[in-house]
């Protein structure tokens, strides 16, 4: 199991920039939470699962098997 950035560095920038605004929490969500500060639960518990692959909610990171 390995986790990367996105291949798309326009999408890592674009993210980052927004991960940055939002002071850490997910760009792409409304609520800003624990449960949506970047690494988000959701893409922690695909990380925990070992038959997930693909990419977290805001396509920042890919996780391979």
């Amino acid at each position: 199991m390995k986790v990367i950035f996105n291949p798309d560095e326009e999408v890592v920038k674009t993210v980052k920039e927004g991960l940055k605004r939002t002071g850490g929490y997910c760009p792409c969500r409304l609520e800003r939470s624990e449960e949506n500060k970047c690494i988000c639960q959701e893409f922690r518990a695909q990380i925990a699962d070992p038959e997930f692959e693909g990419f977290c909610h805001c396509r920042l990171y890919y996780k391979e098997k």
